[in-house]
């Protein structure tokens, strides 16, 4: 928000029950010596991490979305989420060859068995566009993952966005590459491994890849080797690395490969999968000085829990590392569509035809997750209401030191695709390909206000929370360039709620509406 913007002393964005609201309140002034009763606690003097953003992911699933998409409304669309006027999304992740929401999957960059020179190296599969024929919904079958790409960089070149960031990832390495020369395997359970004969030829593709952006105009920010390197049983594009086979790669291959070739700059990011399961690819990693040298950070995942962001693993991590980054690079609702739930059957019993793009469910605790049937963790993956999910792991993430945070698919089908395993997911905004109708999700809506008022450059402060409100209500203050203090406030409870929020020695009295987030801007001391 700039400076001209900010016209009161106090603006509240309140997002209820999908419905947005905004008004100017007047800060209410007390003295230090008033009761705290509850109290939040802001410590302008504590700072903490600068932020890298808060975004969503370009992948091929939501470029096939688009193409669906009369060539006018997707430009719009696109602007409401990467524009200055829209949530201005400054960061994002795409996949490097094949993923699970690859519209039909099983390919790679490099496709000749045995090329060690990559001379078969090709972008083609990302630029070939969509078959009418095959797809009849299809409005525009020049449209692919390259023109998604290369879309979103124009809008940000447009307004000379110096903080916009993409984040490169590989579900797998071409398969002549690996262990079980194939992309994954079923039956095996397996995504095979790296062949250790192929690591300098690895490192080299994924140089190839970010030397073709540059060349296309778009600076890839990070780079991650691998997604979800512990595996997911073969059920998709998938490839294993050890904590110590990735160590040895970042440090020996790639980090010496991008500094060679002058993209020394591209920020590498290790382990890539769920929180709770860090610990050994950081000891790893950053226990090698030559990995620790070339790794901005570690990325993960939120799927360990429907609920928690795992903040005491955060701040281990962080008072083991503190120079380096944690990044979220991925979360979803798992499994959208594969049964109804309460929050969308009507009382005859029936499913609503247009479920997903029911308001209640997003706010509603029935929404799935792939633990919830399964006897792993079930303390840790209770069900959730959506839009909750989404502003804690933002909030309390960003309190125990996460950098930024990058939602899944940007846009997907009603039923959550497409895809070609099968796994769909929520998005942020979900479009009818048959009738072109477009509907903006309630989690849309606050990834938005939680993005335009979350910054890139901004700085992270300590809150102290309230034990009072512990597991219910959750604080987030960050500062400004020019000293402007932004407080992000979830409130899950059923019930509307006031308390008193302490800014150095500066008393505001704060109410929150039930079930809400909400976002108060403060001036600077």
């Amino acid at each position: 928000m700039k400076r001209d913007q900010i016209k009161s002393l106090c603006l509240v964005f309140t997002v209820c029950l999908a419905i947005t609201s905004c008004k100017n309140n007047q800060v209410q002034e007390k003295s230090e010596n008033e009761p705290e009763d509850p109290l939040f606690v802001v410590d302008t003097q504590n700072k903490r991490q600068v932020v890298d953003g808060i975004g969503s992911s370009l992948t091929e699933s939501s470029a096939y979305v688009l193409a669906c998409l009369p060539v006018n409304e997707r430009q719009s669309l696109l602007e409401e989420l990467f524009g200055e006027n829209g949530a201005n999304f400054p960061i994002t992740r795409t996949h490097i060859g094949a993923c699970d929401f690859s519209v039909e999957g099983h390919y790679s960059l490099a496709e000749q068995k045995g090329d060690t020179a990559l001379a078969s190296f090709s972008m083609a599969h990302d630029k070939e566009g969509f078959s009418t024929d095959k797809y009849p919904e299809i409005v525009d079958s020049t449209y692919d993952l390259y023109s998604l790409m290369k879309d979103v960089a124009e809008i940000k070149a447009k307004q000379d966005d110096k903080t916009y960031r993409v984040v490169a990832t590989t579900w797998t390495a071409p398969a002549w590459m690996k262990d079980i020369n194939d992309y994954y395997s079923k039956e095996k359970k397996t995504g095979g491994r790296l062949l250790k004969k192929y690591y300098q030829t690895y490192a080299n593709y994924l140089l190839r890849y970010l030397e073709f952006y540059k060349s296309e105009g778009i600076n890839c920010w990070a780079l991650s080797p691998v997604n979800e390197p512990q595996g997911n049983d073969g059920s998709w594009e998938s490839m294993h690395f050890t904590p110590q086979e990735e160590s040895e790669f970042i440090g020996q291959y790639l980090g010496p490969t991008l500094y060679k070739a002058g993209y020394g700059d591209v920020k590498i990011l290790g382990f890539d999968q769920n929180t709770f399961e860090i610990g050994p690819w950081t000891a790893a990693i950053y226990g090698d000085s030559l990995s620790r040298k070339y790794t901005y950070g570690m990325a993960v995942h939120w799927y360990g829990s429907s609920f928690t962001p795992f903040p005491e693993v955060m701040d281990s991590i962080h008072n083991l590392y503190p120079d380096k980054a944690i990044i979220h690079t991925e979360g979803c609702i798992d499994n959208l569509g594969v049964e109804p739930w309460d929050a969308v059957i009507d009382k005859e019993g029936f499913v609503e035809k247009n479920w997903y793009k029911n308001d209640k469910f997003w706010w509603n605790k029935e929404a799935t997750d792939w633990a919830y049937s399964t006897p792993f963790w079930p303390e840790l993956h209770p069900k959730y209401v959506p839009v909750h999910r989404y502003a804690r792991f933002i909030i309390e993430g960003m309190n125990n030191w996460m950098t930024g945070f990058i939602d899944w698919n940007v846009v997907l089908e009603p039923n959550g695709g497409r895809n070609h395993v099968g796994n769909h997911c929520g998005a942020p905004i979900m479009i009818d390909t048959q009738n072109k109708e477009i509907y903006y999700t309630p989690v849309y809506k606050v990834l938005k206000q939680l993005s335009r008022n979350i910054r890139p450059g901004d700085t992270v402060i300590y809150v102290k929370q309230a034990e009072e409100l512990a597991e219910t209500v959750f604080v987030n203050a960050v500062q400004k360039p020019d000293g402007h203090i932004v407080v992000n406030i979830l409130n899950t409870r059923e019930e509307p709620l006031s308390f008193k929020l302490k800014i150095d020695d500066k008393y505001y009295a704060v109410s929150v509406s039930a079930n809400a987030v909400q976002t108060r801007i403060y001036p600077a001391k």
